[in-house]
């Protein structure tokens, strides 16, 4: 009896296994064709010298290709490179470095686009597919699960990109900008990053991001952001002043320096001035004041709070579009 007990759980476990197997192996034959190593040529090199490469996948049957910006960005230029060995030139059509994605285009027959899933909807411990070009080994598979969602990662440009997809499927140099889809085959995001030396930490922007920006560069070329014209640092506050005026954070944003003639400069903020709130938002740092200016927030007037001399002052200002 314990015998067939045991023999009916192998047969299960051997299911269960085969079953994630036929859906790895499934997903990775329906997206492959669609993955590219992306190969550059940098400005500094010998016109025959391959100064860099990383991964992309198609997004539309017309040769829009997306990728990281840090794969591309200085190129000279570009080609990518399809499992069977086809090798085109690529253009670049924009990239975005706050978000680390970048968008290419290619002249190639019969491309297979792949789709954007809604990354909304994702749950840890959901399957995660990774496929890319790591170390130059041309469309590599690797897979594992969502490990978690809603990070913040800060970009090789120093940009802080947020609603970021933790993975433990393996990356490594070389899978940047490929695709991280799930059972479906469905892309849930750009794969982006690793934490080195650390194994099982991986990340991916999230679809619905690279949707969007994917969306502006092909319209606009570019991603407009509103702008103030101040370079800043992250500071503490004394726990007296943050006390005394009611402040929600207990650091803020130290003006350094302010440019003439921007929006700050007309609003009157100096060197020296602690920047604590704009409108409602309480502002903790650099990384708060990048949030909340976005691009619908240009030609739209704020109140920017801030602590001079130990007061509270609010002072009005507009951001413009940065150019």
């Amino acid at each position: 009896m314990l015998n067939a007990v045991r023999i009916d759980k192998d047969k299960n476990d051997k299911g269960l296994l085969d079953a994630y197997s036929q859906t790895v192996t499934s997903v990775a034959e329906q997206v492959s064709h669609s993955v590219v190593k992306i190969e550059v040529q940098g400005p500094r090199r010998d016109p025959g010298e391959t100064s860099g490469s990383g991964s992309g996948f198609v997004m539309t049957p017309d040769g829009y290709v997306l990728t990281n910006s840090h794969v591309v960005s200085g190129a000279k230029r570009i080609h990518a490179i399809f499992q069977d060995g086809q090798r085109v030139p690529a253009q670049l059509v924009g990239d975005d470095p706050p978000t680390d994605i970048a968008l290419v285009r290619i002249d190639a027959p019969t491309l297979v686009a792949l789709t954007f899933a809604d990354s909304s909807a994702l749950r840890v411990g959901q399957l995660a597919i990774a496929v890319g070009n790591p170390y130059g080994f041309d469309c590599t598979v690797t897979a594992g699960v969502v490990s978690a969602l809603g990070r913040s990662l800060r970009t090789k440009t120093g940009h802080l990109v947020d609603d970021v997809i933790q993975t433990d499927a393996a990356l490594n140099p070389g899978n940047s900008g490929g695709p991280l889809v799930d059972s479906q085959g469905l892309v849930i995001g750009v794969n982006t990053a690793m934490i080195m030396p650390a194994q099982g930490i991986s990340f991916a922007i999230a679809a619905n991001t690279a949707a969007f920006v994917m969306g502006k560069l092909i319209h606009e070329g570019r991603i407009r952001r509103s702008y103030l014209g101040v370079a800043g640092q992250n500071v503490p506050l004394h726990r007296r002043v943050v006390r005394f005026h009611g402040l929600s954070a207990e650091s803020g944003v130290f003006v350094v320096s302010v440019e003439p003639n921007s929006p700050a400069a007309r609003a009157g903020l100096r060197d020296g001035d602690l920047i604590v709130a704009y409108g409602d938002r309480p502002i903790a740092g650099i990384d708060d004041l990048h949030r909340v200016l976005t691009e619908d927030q240009a030609g739209v007037g704020a109140m920017v709070t801030i602590i001079r001399d130990l007061k509270k002052q609010d002072l009005q200002v507009e951001p413009t579009l940065r150019k």
